[in-house]
């Protein structure tokens, strides 16, 4: 009898662990069924079409000849971009654009996100306030701000105007303004995203840090640079790195509002692929300005990231 109780615990035992093992096997099919429409859209939209535009970077091709026409160009394309103003310039105003918006909306964002953290009236509308122009279609941000800046009927320089200033800006008319405009909006568009973000951040900061901090008489300037600032590195470098990729990535602005004008004044590199691609059909040519605006960022993000973990041990 004891024997005979001994082997019905064995294969009961046995039995669970088949049980068991079965049934991890069906939740990770489950998991793996949920997430294969996700992972093969990433392979056919995003990975396959980065793999053929790093070949098609080294091949000159014209849309209009077809699959025949592709040839073998070595590194011509990178030579002819590199003597060609018109994209250096593209890579000029890209960068210059990258260093105005990304450290106002990382500042800007920091700083509405410590006013909203705290106990004000109606924080979750101004909130919203701030985070709606994220989620808004930049098509029609971008045709709302064309009226506003524009030069003769613009409420903006119309507000200018009423208080005594004379010489207005032309803002995206004139190819002195129309770059520092497109960055405003950009600034605009981008800080409730990022102020979102920083304020999931600072609710983790204990607030007996800020009790402690009070008590040794610090006051809230002293608190700021003190305690948030580098409690909120990490959250700050995560934000830094995706804006930067953000502000490298500016297009739609571009293509709705100036089109590259005046002139080049807002030719940046994302346009400039867009244009040689489908508007020249150079494919080839495109995909070499994509692969070096690729490096670019490439290069920043893997600086950032060698000294993330000092910086962020650091704060």
């Amino acid at each position: 009898m004891t024997i005979a109780t001994k082997l019905d615990r064995h294969e009961i035992t046995n039995l669970n662990r088949l049980v068991a093992k079965r049934s991890r096997r069906r939740s990770t099919l489950i998991g793996w069924c949920f997430l294969l429409p996700s992972f093969i859209g990433f392979v056919i939209f995003r990975f396959l079409p980065i793999i053929c535009s790093f070949l098609l970077g080294f091949t000159e091709w014209n849309l209009v000849s077809g699959f025949s026409g592709i040839k073998f160009a070595g590194i011509d394309n990178f030579i002819e971009l590199f003597h060609n103003d018109t994209f250096l310039t593209s890579l000029l105003h890209t960068f210059q654009y990258a260093v105005i918006v990304v450290p106002f909306t990382v500042v800007l964002a920091l700083i509405f996100a410590v006013i909203i953290n705290d106990k004000i009236h109606c924080r979750s509308l101004v909130r919203l306030m701030i985070y709606m122009p994220y989620i808004s279609s930049m098509v029609a941000v971008a045709m709302v701000w064309t009226s506003l800046y524009s030069p003769n009927y613009g409420p903006i320089n119309s507000l200018l105007r009423s208080v005594g200033i004379e010489n207005v800006p032309g803002w995206i008319t004139s190819s002195k303004s129309a770059l520092p405009a497109l960055m405003i909006i950009g600034v605009w568009q981008a800080v409730g995203y990022y102020m979102v973000l920083f304020i999931a951040g600072l609710q983790c900061i204990p607030a007996s840090l800020y009790e402690a901090a009070e008590i040794d008489g610090a006051n809230a300037v002293q608190c700021f640079f003190k305690i948030t600032i580098p409690m909120v590195s990490p959250t700050t470098f995560f934000v830094l790195i995706n804006c930067i990729i953000g502000s490298f990535n500016v297009f739609t602005l571009v293509k709705v509002m100036t089109t590259g004008g005046p002139g080049d004044s807002t030719m940046v590199t994302v346009y400039y692929v867009y244009e040689q691609a489908v508007e020249y059909n150079k494919i080839g040519y495109a995909c070499s300005a994509s692969i070096i605006l690729f490096l670019f960022v490439f290069i920043i993000t893997f600086i950032q990231l060698k000294f993330s973990d000092k910086w962020v041990h650091e704060g």
